[in-house]
């Protein structure tokens, strides 16, 4: 058995902790005890720090055999910075704001493997995209990807599985794709689409950053990331935007300044929160197209994964922690361990280790459906 830290006790922190116990000697960090104490029946043995000391994060990892990174994404850069100069290999889904290639280079004198986004989109997305990209002229890839609440309510019609500042800076964050080969940027929540799925019906589509890393290692005229939502939800997160409540700049309220973005998250998160027992879905329909033994091949993959009413385990946190702890298994087994910073699709280039992601999400009824033509 492997010795294995998480840092992070979240939804998805908790959902990851608990799948690597089942082989492996699990220790889960968080600063909020409420969360440590819900582990407390699995055996997990829990650690209450503050990971925004570097000293402590180092401390903390000491001994490890593999670092799990489930922080909020502000945290994310500056806690995998302190785990690569602690010399642990780490598998890393805190969605950060900053470029983590920026740490490659120290990644790779320390002598550590790091796989960044390694959730569902950007994570699994980028896996398949690898695995294709090795043996197709890909020519276009769009993925479509969302997580959202069985029962719609007013009047937000959405509940949040990360912190809330992450949530909002899908709405704020500029979309980049790619178009005829160039690197097309638009505002967040642009283009707007309806579009049909199956088994949930009609859902709303719009612009988002989630290509990350893809932009720099694909060589793909074509490619394109949209969010998920319920239908109407553009329309009231542009008048949020528009007027400032996610907006970052301070502003003065009775002789203090404020971020308008810290008041409207924690405004939010009472109403986004998900009460025991609420149910969710995650939904995601990726299509490749290109030349493949020069011939055309379309390829699609659809998901519709619910909530775990056994096990009582959010969808979005399962679809998004079991992407990670598939991977967490890959390095610990050394079947992945290219040293540097890694994104998702160079796991994926190994049909092997692309097998074996989907037959370990397979056996947990993560299930994609696999459409060729």
């Amino acid at each position: 058995m492997s010795k294995i830290i998480v840092l992070g006790a979240g939804l998805v922190g908790k959902a990851i902790a608990l799948d690597l116990n089942k082989n492996h000697h699990v220790t889960a960090v968080d600063t909020n005890t409420e969360r440590l104490a819900e582990l407390e029946a699995s055996g997990i043995t829990r650690l209450k720090l503050d990971l925004s000391i570097g000293d402590t994060i180092k401390k903390a990892v000491s001994g490890f055999d593999l670092v799990v990174g489930a922080v909020p994404g502000y945290m994310g850069h500056h806690v995998m910075k302190n785990v690569i100069e602690a010399g642990r290999n780490m598998v890393d889904i805190s969605f950060m704001p900053e470029d983590p290639g920026d740490l490659h280079e120290l990644a790779q004198k320390s002598g550590v493997c790091i796989v960044t986004d390694c959730g569902i989109a950007p994570g699994m997305s980028n896996v398949i995209l690898g695995y294709h990209n090795k043996n197709m002229k890909v020519e276009h890839f769009e993925c479509l990807v969302g997580g959202l609440p069985v029962i719609r309510e007013w009047p937000y019609e959405y509940k949040a599985v990360f912190s809330p500042i992450d949530v909002i800076e899908e709405y704020i964050r500029p979309a980049r794709y790619v178009e005829n080969g160039a690197i097309i940027t638009r505002e967040a929540l642009s283009d707007a689409e309806l579009v049909e799925f199956e088994g949930v019906g009609t859902l709303e589509s719009w612009n988002s950053d989630g290509l990350r890393s893809l932009i720099q290692t694909m060589d793909i005229p074509n490619m394109i990331e949209k969010t998920l939502r319920y239908p109407g939800t553009i329309e009231y997160l542009k008048v949020l935007r528009e007027t400032g409540f996610f907006s970052y700049d301070e502003i003065e309220v009775n002789g203090k300044m404020i971020r308008p973005i810290e008041l409207t998250s924690r405004l939010l998160f009472p109403k986004w929160k998900l009460k025991p027992g609420e149910e969710d879905y995650t939904i995601m329909r990726i299509k490749i197209d290109g030349q493949e033994q020069n011939k055309s091949k379309s390829y699609t993959y659809s998901l519709l994964d619910r909530y775990d009413r056994k096990q009582k385990i959010i969808s979005m946190a399962r679809t998004t922690g079991y992407t990670c702890t598939a991977v967490a298994n890959l390095v610990l087994e050394g079947k992945f361990n290219m040293p540097g910073i890694n994104p998702p699709e160079f796991v994926g280039e190994d049909p092997d280790n692309f097998h074996y992601i989907l037959k370990y999400l397979d056996k947990r009824n993560v299930v994609f459906r696999i459409d060729k033509s």
